[in-house]
C-alpha cells in the first residue's frame, strides 16, 4: 500500500488512527467527531451498532447506529408530515434547493470522494464520478421541473367545451434501498427527483456506505431542504425491508434480480409501484471497421471502472473476426499497463472490491473457468499484497456455456472474449440470457451502429462509449429489459414515476347526456354522427 493522507480542513481524513477502537496500524482512519456529525442524521434507536470497515486496508472505519422496526415506522410518520407541507412549497423554491445542492456537490467534492474511496475502495477517478453525477442530476431536473412537472391542457371530448387537464400529484413517500457500488449517486440520485416532485424519501442504504449516504443527507440540509422530509434508516435489508416497503407510496431498488423479485412482490400485495434497476451481464461489440485504439480503450472502462463492480459495465466482449487479433493485442495491452493500489490519490487504474464475498465471487468465477478449459489473456489472480480484496483486471477466453461466468453475473472485474463473423449472429449472441441492462458497440459508421443497437435487447446502448454518454445524458432514461429491471431513472421518466397524473375535466354550456326532450336513442345518433365528423375533420 503506497501513498497517504492529506487532510484539509472540512475534509474527514486523519493520518493513523482516529481513536483506540481503529487499527493501529490502518494507514487511513476517519476523525471521530466527524463521524458523529454524520451518524447524528440516522434515525436509530436500536442500541446496536454495525462496524464499518475499509476495504483499502481492512481496518475499521466507523461504528453505525442501527435502526429497528420501529424506527422505520417512525422515519415515515416524520417524513409523511414533512410531505404534506412540502407539497404545497412552489415548484420554483425547490428547484432553487436542487440548485444549491449542485453548488454544495461540488464545492465539497474532496470530502466526499475522500469518504466514497474509503467506504468502498474504489480508485479515486472512479469516485470522482459520483459527485459529478449527482450535480449533474441535481441541475437538470431543477432547470426542467416546469417541462415535467406544470399542468398540462390535453384534448377534451367536445372542442371548445370540454377543457381538460393534467396534473401532476406527488405519490406521497417513496421508499429508496441503495447499493455499495455507487454509494454517495445512488443514496440520492433518484431521490432528487422525488424530492422535486412533491414527496418525502425514506432511504436505506447498504451497511458497507452509509457514512457517503448520511453526507448527502447532510448536504440536503444544508442546500435548505427540511430535515424530516428527508429520513435515512440503518439496517439489514431483510430485517428493515418489509416495514420499508410496507410504509411507502412508491419503492425505488437498485440491486439483486434476486432480492428485486422480492421487492416486486411485496409491492404487488400493496398494489403500489415500484423501479427496480438489477443484475447484468453487459455485452459490447467491436465492428469490423472499429477503431480499434478507441474500442481497446474504451473496452477497459467498460470492463473494469470500480473493480467491474458496476450494474452497467461489460463483462462480455464480441469481437468481429477481421480484427479480433489486432484488437485483442491492444485491449491485453492497456489491461496489462493498468496500476492498481489502495491510495486516496489519483495514480491508481482500479481500486479493490469491495468485500470478502465480492472477492469470493470473483475468485470462484475465474477458478472455474480456468478449471473447464478457459485461457487467462491478462490478470487472474488475487493481489493480497495490495490490500484484503484486490484481484486484478481479467480477460478470459475460451468461456463456455458450461462454465459459470458465461451467463451469470459477476461483479467484477473479468471479462470474457468471443469471436464473430456474422453482425446477425453477434446480435442474437449479445441477446442471449435473461439480461438486458446495458450494451456498447464500436463502429467508425455511427448510423449502422445505432442501427443495430435497436435489435439489442437493452435499456441503453453506447455507440463508441463504453456507459458514460448514456449514464450522464440526464434527459435519456436508464434502466433495464427483462431480468435487468423495470422502470427507468433519468429524464422525464425518472421523475413522473414519483407521480399520480390526475386529469381534471370541466365542461362548459353543453353536457354530455341528452338535453332539450332529447331521447337516449336520439342522442346516441348524434354522437354518432360527431364522432364520423371529427374524422373527417381530422381530429383525434
Amino acid at each position: 500500500m503506497s501513498g497517504s493522507p492529506n487532510p484539509t480542513p472540512g475534509r474527514p481524513l486523519v493520518a493513523g488512527p482516529a481513536d483506540p477502537e481503529h487499527d493501529p496500524t490502518a494507514a487511513y482512519a476517519l476523525d471521530r467527531a466527524y463521524v458523529d456529525r454524520l451518524t447524528t442524521r440516522l434515525l436509530a434507536t436500536s442500541g446496536a451498532t454495525s462496524s464499518v470497515t475499509s476495504p483499502l486496508d481492512g481496518a475499521p472505519l466507523a461504528h453505525v447506529p442501527q435502526s429497528s422496526e420501529a424506527d422505520v415506522t417512525e422515519a415515515f410518520v416524520r417524513a409523511r408530515r414533512a410531505q404534506a407541507a412540502w407539497a404545497r412549497v412552489p415548484l420554483d423554491e425547490r428547484s432553487a434547493m436542487l440548485l444549491r445542492l449542485h453548488d454544495l456537490v461540488l464545492d465539497r467534492q474532496d470530502e466526499i470522494v475522500d469518504l466514497i474511496v474509503l467506504e468502498s475502495g474504489k480508485a479515486r477517478k472512479h469516485a470522482s464520478d459520483e459527485p459529478l453525477h449527482i450535480a449533474l442530476t441535481a441541475r437538470y431536473y431543477a432547470r426542467t421541473a416546469h417541462r415535467h412537472l406544470d399542468t398540462r391542457r390535453r384534448l377534451g371530448v367536445v372542442p371548445g367545451l370540454t377543457r381538460v387537464e393534467v396534473n401532476r400529484v406527488p405519490k406521497g413517500v417513496v421508499g429508496i434501498i441503495s447499493p455499495w457500488n455507487y454509494p454517495f449517486t445512488m443514496a440520492l440520485c433518484d431521490g432528487l427527483p422525488a424530492l422535486l416532485a412533491g414527496n418525502a424519501v425514506v432511504v436505506k442504504p447498504d451497511a458497507q456506505t452509509m457514512l457517503s449516504a448520511l453526507l448527502g443527507a447532510r448536504l440536503l440540509d444544508e442546500a435548505g431542504f427540511p430535515p424530516d422530509l428527508w429520513q435515512v434508516v440503518a439496517g439489514p435489508g431483510p430485517d428493515l425491508g418489509p416495514a420499508l416497503v410496507g410504509g411507502s407510496d412508491f419503492v425505488c431498488f437498485t440491486g439483486s434480480t434476486a432480492t428485486g423479485r422480492i421487492i416486486a412482490r411485496q409491492c404487488a400485495e400493496r398494489l403500489i409501484g415500484c423501479s427496480l434497476e438489477l443484475g447484468g451481464k453487459n455485452p459490447l461489440l467491436v465492428l469490423r471497421d472499429a477503431d480499434l485504439e478507441r474500442a481497446a480503450e474504451g473496452a477497459v472502462r467498460a470492463s473494469f471502472s470500480n473493480a467491474g463492480q458496476l450494474c452497467v459495465s461489460t463483462e462480455r466482449l464480441f469481437v468481429a473476426d477481421q480484427v479480433y487479433d489486432r484488437f485483442v493485442e491492444r485491449f491485453v495491452a492497456r489491461t496489462e499497463a493498468m496500476t492498481l493500489g489502495a491510495t486516496l490519490d489519483w495514480v491508481n487504474d482500479m481500486g479493490s472490491l469491495v468485500s470478502q464475498d465480492q472477492l469470493d465471487t470473483v475468485v470462484a468465477h475465474v477458478e472455474d473457468a480456468v478449471a473447464r478449459g478457459a485461457r487467462v489473456l491478462a490478470g487472474g489472480r488475487a493481489r493480497p499484497d495490495l490490500g484484503p480484496y484486490f484481484f486484478e483486471p481479467t480477460i478470459l477466453e475460451g468461456v463456455t456455456p458450461e462454465m459459470t461466468c458465461f451467463g451469470q453475473e459477476t461483479f467484477g472485474p473479468v471479462v470474457s472474449l468471443y469471436r464473430f463473423h456474422d453482425e446477425a449472429d453477434a446480435v442474437s449472441r449479445a441477446n442471449e440470457g435473461e439480461y438486458g441492462l446495458n450494451a456498447s458497440i464500436y463502429s467508425q459508421d455511427g448510423a449502422r451502429a445505432r442501427a443495430i443497437a435497436r435489435h439489442v435487447r437493452c435499456g441503453t446502448v453506447n455507440v463508441n462509449e463504453a456507459f458514460g454518454a448514456t449514464f450522464a445524458s440526464i434527459d435519456a432514461p436508464m434502466g433495464g429489459m427483462r431480468e435487468s429491471g423495470s422502470g427507468r431513472r433519468q429524464g422525464a421518466e425518472g421523475i413522473l414515476r414519483y407521480t399520480e397524473p390526475q386529469s381534471v375535466a370541466t365542461q362548459r354550456l353543453v353536457r354530455l347526456a341528452p338535453v332539450l326532450g332529447m331521447s337516449d336513442e336520439t342522442y346516441a345518433k348524434v354522437m354518432t354522427t360527431n364522432l364520423r365528423l371529427m374524422k373527417k375533420l381530422g381530429r383525434a
